[in-house]
């Protein structure tokens, strides 16, 4: 399991949660919303996914503050089959439009076995892996894919940035072993990873980005000098452009030259799109004999020979589920420069500090 930053202070999940919803309640967004995003950027930082997390709130807020975020969103379905639906945002926080789609896909699929659920107007909402997890509570597997909310690759070849990192998430539960949770960008790093890396003063490994001339690029305050690399080479771009066209452009929602950089530009209403596909799994087998097969896949690759150097073979997500539990026992690690412009907001907002 990789180390935690040096020079971080550790805050109990607890306080995390509710400084959040403080801060969101602060610039108007009602109670029980700001809950319900706090909550689900509290679970994102819980499993390690440090560049979703609490590390994106003053982002938000100055979002909001500046009209780029509707904190009265009617979210409703604009469109909708028996198994498919298109949600409408509104321009919320997207946290709040994607839980939105996820409900709506899980009671469709309850009812027909497999249900598409896709997102418009929507805004950044943090790491995929917690709305594909969703699902699982109601023994189904979770599907999800979303728009960047900014555009960091080109196409192969080419050094016009005309893709976001365009991740995909899947969840599949096990019976005794925890799920098998797939959480990743199409590019090498998110380019939340870059942020981090810079609010650590860090240097990146060589492979995440490279200049326009073809260069390694590892400082990632430097990063607007370059681009991501895609996963696989072209295969990676080929991925992000699918993804972009199923979860934007099918949606109605932005994609290419679209795509507003919601790091640069804080008033612009974004569009982003995203979409969830929830599997019923009695749908096609019997929910404890799938679930007891997949233990059975899990523990058949756990314990394949490993290669000399390595310690253990591990399967998806099974470091960020040990990241929860060490995370919720001794609590999150906040990087002292992130707590300093934490504290930096509750002034602003004139609420309490973190610490």
């Amino acid at each position: 399991m990789t180390s935690e930053p040096l020079e971080s202070q550790p805050i109990p999940a607890g306080r995390l949660e509710g400084f959040a919803a403080e801060a969101f309640q602060a610039v108007g967004v009602p109670l029980g919303d700001a809950k319900t995003i706090a909550q689900l950027m509290t679970r994102i930082d819980l499993r390690g996914l440090d560049g979703h997390g609490i590390f994106r709130l003053p982002q938000y807020i100055q979002r909001i503050k500046a009209g780029g975020i509707n904190v009265n969103p009617n979210i409703r379905i604009a469109r909708e089959t028996s198994s498919t639906a298109l949600i409408d945002g509104d321009n919320s926080v997207g946290h709040l439009a994607v839980g939105e789609a996820v409900r709506v896909a899980m009671e469709k699929a309850e009812k027909c076995g497999v249900a598409w659920v896709g997102t418009n107007n929507s805004n950044h909402a943090g790491a995929a892996s917690i709305y594909a997890m969703m699902p699982l509570e109601r023994d189904m597997i979770g599907l999800y894919v979303a728009v960047g909310s900014a555009n960091h690759l080109p196409p192969w070849g080419g050094i016009e940035m005309l893709l976001s990192t365009n991740p995909i998430a899947c969840a599949i539960p096990g019976l005794e072993e925890s799920p098998i949770v797939l959480d990743m960008a199409t590019t090498v790093a998110s380019y939340g990873k870059v942020k981090m890396a810079a609010e650590r003063d860090e240097t990146m490994p060589e492979g995440w980005m490279i200049d326009v001339k073809g260069n390694p690029l590892t400082d990632p305050k430097r990063a607007e000098e370059g681009f991501l690399l895609p996963i696989g080479g072209y295969k990676g771009y080929g991925l992000a452009l699918i993804f972009g066209l199923l979860a934007g452009t099918l949606n109605g929602a932005a994609m290419g030259r679209d795509v507003i950089d919601f790091n640069k530009d804080q008033g612009t209403l974004t569009n982003t799109g995203q979409f969830i596909i929830a599997l019923d799994i009695k749908a096609f087998a019997d929910v404890e004999m799938f679930k007891r097969n997949v233990d059975g896949v899990i523990r058949t690759m756990k314990e394949s020979p490993p290669l000399p150097a390595v310690e253990k073979i591990m399967v998806p997500g099974e470091q960020s589920d040990e990241k929860r539990k060490q995370r919720n026992r001794d609590g999150v690690p906040i990087p002292k420069s992130l707590l300093a412009r934490l504290d930096t907001l509750a002034a602003e907002l004139k609420i309490r500090t973190l610490v």
